[in-house]
């Protein structure tokens, strides 16, 4: 009876991060490397190049074709965007609103003012909103996850 005692705790913990409901993209999560996505994006250049796994709220996807999603590190941090190649991966876009697990490598991409400017036009026209490219005054560094898998819980 002690055997049972320590069997369903560690069941309960393991089906609490991947349940039935959950779907699964490319070779699903690597729970085993989850880093704290806030940790991560206080200090992304820490895990640049690296392969890790990032837990996160779905703020937003792609709405042409699927091909990238943003995670919510909370308010004080930027997205994580999630990208992968067109048709790699579709991300739906009724996943917003819900856990995302991603693995993958950070990788890094710095831009110039008028690369910034473009790239921001580019999402904002995405997204349907409205951007003003004077209020960029430099240019930013662009972080994005490459996935390798990605879970999906409802």
């Amino acid at each position: 009876m002690n055997h049972l005692k320590i069997i369903i705790p560690i069941y309960l913990a393991i089906s609490s991060a991947c349940t039935l409901a959950d779907t699964q993209y490319g070779s699903g999560a690597q729970m085993n490397q989850l880093e704290d996505l806030a940790q991560v994006m206080q200090a992304p250049k820490n895990y640049n190049k690296q392969t890790i796994t990032v837990k996160g709220i779905i703020k937003e996807v792609c709405h042409k074709k699927g091909c990238w999603m943003e995670l919510s590190a909370g308010e004080q941090y930027d997205n994580l965007i999630v990208k992968v190649k067109d048709g790699d991966m579709v991300f739906p876009i009724s996943a917003r609103g819900k856990t995302a697990y991603a693995t993958g490598v950070l990788n890094s991409t710095e831009l110039n003012i008028e690369q910034t400017q473009a790239y921001l036009a580019h999402r904002a026209e995405e997204n349907k909103l409205e951007f003003d490219p004077a209020s960029v005054t430099e240019g930013m560094t662009l972080y994005r996850l490459k996935p390798t898998g990605v879970t999906i819980s409802d």
